[in-house]
């Protein structure tokens, strides 16, 4: 074992650990350094430690780790609790340490196995099922090589109206019994989206008619002319712009009733009880009496 004195001065740490215990006085550590009996010989913690206890420490490290109380309880008892902590740091800096701390990775790299992850074969619930893989026609076609057994199978693709496809997945609620080939069902996926609109939604986009369209006026004259109802065949939006516009006209009467019986009228309690209904008769009534009057 390679010890660390040559990263390390003893004597220097002698002389800083004598300075600490004489309280930081320069004279009194100076002249403890050289005794009267002669020099101090200072020897590394790594010089007080045998091959043998050496040996009982590295298997005292490899069971309970840093726990120093552990090692100096079960395995060094003779040795203080700083002397084997001062040991373990000068002990790691040494050619043994790095020794095993390759051979732990490499065997920790040896421990690692290649993972077998298995194919996620769970059906697409919105998968339709044939009786084999091989594509199939709509309604039975000559040629085909198996006969649909779900009424999905007989219908084209909403998106694209093919009537081929390795694969057919259902779309849409189910009482519409919509489906998409794998290309449109890709599609959907990704984007949300269908690339051509289905016929409903040809429908709404479609501009209705309306009563602008001479064909539509003929049509709606024709009818009127045999008696039948005419219904409106506009969207929501023409039958608005038709309607007549609601219009209030008051009469002089009423516009002098409000400017003269305003005790009866009382137009602002009225304003904050709309559903309680204005005494009309007594308004009239007070109207005549004044005009007669």
């Amino acid at each position: 074992m390679s010890a660390a004195a040559a990263s390390r001065d003893i004597t220097l740490f002698h002389a800083m650990d004598t300075l600490y215990r004489h309280s930081y006085d320069l004279s009194s550590a100076i002249s403890v350094l050289v005794p009267l009996g002669g020099p101090v010989l200072c020897r590394d913690e790594m010089e007080e430690w045998s091959a043998s206890e050496a040996s009982l420490f590295e298997e005292a490290l490899e069971k309970y780790g840093k726990d120093f109380n552990d090692i100096r309880q079960d395995f060094l008892p003779w040795k203080s609790l700083t002397s084997i902590i001062e040991y373990y740091y000068m002990w790691k800096t040494t050619d043994r340490y790095v020794q095993q701390k390759r051979l732990k990775a490499a065997e920790a790299e040896s421990k690692l196995k290649q993972v077998y992850i298995p194919t996620y074969s769970k059906p697409n619930p919105n998968q339709i099922s044939a009786s084999n893989g091989k594509p199939g026609a709509v309604n039975g076609a000559v040629g085909t090589t198996f006969q649909p057994q779900n009424p999905l199978l007989g219908r084209a693709c909403e998106s694209c109206y093919a009537t081929q496809s390795h694969q057919w997945y259902s779309w849409g609620p189910p009482n519409m019994q919509c489906r998409l080939c794998a290309t449109c069902w890709l599609y959907w996926k990704k984007y949300g989206g269908l690339k051509m609109p289905t016929q409903s939604e040809e429908e709404k986009l479609s501009p209705s008619p309306t009563t602008e369209d001479p064909r539509v006026r003929s049509h709606m004259s024709r009818q009127a002319m045999q008696g039948m109802p005419v219904r409106n065949t506009g969207s929501p939006k023409s039958a608005v712009k038709t309607r007549q516009a609601f219009f209030l006209h008051t009469t002089y009467f009423t516009k002098f009733a409000r400017q003269v019986c305003k005790n009866t009228l009382r137009l602002r309690q009225a304003a904050r009880r709309p559903f309680v209904p204005i005494n009309y008769a007594a308004i009239r009534a007070e109207c005549k009496m004044l005009l007669n009057s």
